[in-house]
């Protein structure tokens, strides 16, 4: 057990070629150096193959870097931050996410005021950095996910989740099979939860994620970094589905979503079927009604309307 005493943290950020993104999220970073912070902190930059610069920026501005001669992957870079930190909690977050004022000290007084708690992880906000549609569509649908999740969690998250160091390495950290940004996470967090470990959602701990996305990165990542290898997870772990995405309203989801594609592809034999596919459309529609409310309230009736297909897609 830590005694009540805020604890050192290591902040851990993996980087590939980071961008104006990763520059941004340095410099959100800059009241929270091991000079200007209240609270005992370290920051470890690993420098994942980079060849834009980003290393130097990062020693610029006073991060402790790390570089691989070749991209390996945020779970590779990830435990090689890790092994190189000193501080009692890892905090873990992406290059192309922003802090907040109040970050840091959030994740210490979780930690501080739960001495049983082994992992802690945050939501994006509510305000994504990029203003397309696709970007501000995927992050506002990631953040309303984890807004109405329970705080009970069963994964891990990379853009935004605090660990004990000493729990980390006891898990035996990121699995860098993962040579993508994928689900290196999540699984980690089924690693804990399997050790007994407990992991906390804190729907109050917010970065803001400034990724821009586009059809083509969005169907990939979903597709092949996503879904594929996590299902994959899914079946040979035999791990329970009804946290964050794999709620049972989701599942049915999907199951409507087939059946309504198959009875339009029938009506071209059968007309009656699109009336029959009509009805579980109202049906799916009304079973996720709160998301709908969600972006109707944040974005407004035209927004809903561009983004139902995009969430039966999804």
């Amino acid at each position: 057990m830590r005694s009540p005493v805020s604890p050192k943290i290591s902040i851990v950020i993996p980087v590939h070629n980071g961008g104006k993104a990763f520059l941004a999220c340095l410099q959100s970073l800059e009241h929270f150096r091991p000079d200007a912070s209240e609270i005992p902190t370290e920051l470890i930059v690993v420098a994942d193959g980079c060849t834009d610069g980003s290393a130097r920026l990062a020693e610029n501005m006073g991060a402790t870097v790390l570089r691989t001669a070749a991209p390996g992957g945020p779970a590779r870079a990830r435990n090689l931050g890790a092994r190189q930190a000193q501080g009692d909690i890892l905090f873990f977050i992406d290059a192309d996410v922003t802090i907040q004022a109040d970050t840091i000290s959030h994740v210490a007084a979780l930690f501080t005021d739960d001495l049983t708690l082994a992992a802690a992880i945050g939501s994006y906000d509510d305000a994504p950095g990029a203003p397309n549609f696709l970007s501000q569509y995927k992050n506002l649908f990631h953040h309303y996910t984890h807004q109405t999740s329970s705080e009970v969690a069963s994964t891990f998250w990379g853009a935004c989740g605090a660990i004990r160091h000493d729990i980390f390495w006891i898990v035996g950290g990121f699995d860098e099979r993962y040579r993508k940004p994928s689900i290196e996470d999540i699984e980690l967090g089924y690693r804990l939860k399997q050790h007994g470990y407990t992991i906390r959602l804190c729907k109050t701990l917010h970065v803001k994620h400034l990724k821009r996305w586009s059809p083509v990165s969005l169907l990939r990542a979903e597709f092949f970094y996503r879904a594929l290898p996590w299902t994959e997870l899914l079946l040979n772990q035999k791990q329970p589905m009804n946290d964050l995405n794999l709620k049972l309203s989701t599942r049915l989801s999907v199951v409507l979503v087939f059946s309504i594609a198959l009875l339009l592809l029938v009506s071209c034999w059968w007309l009656p079927s699109v009336g029959i596919a009509a009805f579980l459309g109202l049906l799916l529609t009304g079973l996720n009604a709160s998301v709908y409310q969600f972006f109707y309230h944040k974005r407004g009736a035209w927004f809903t309307l561009c983004m139902v297909p995009w969430h039966w897609l999804y």
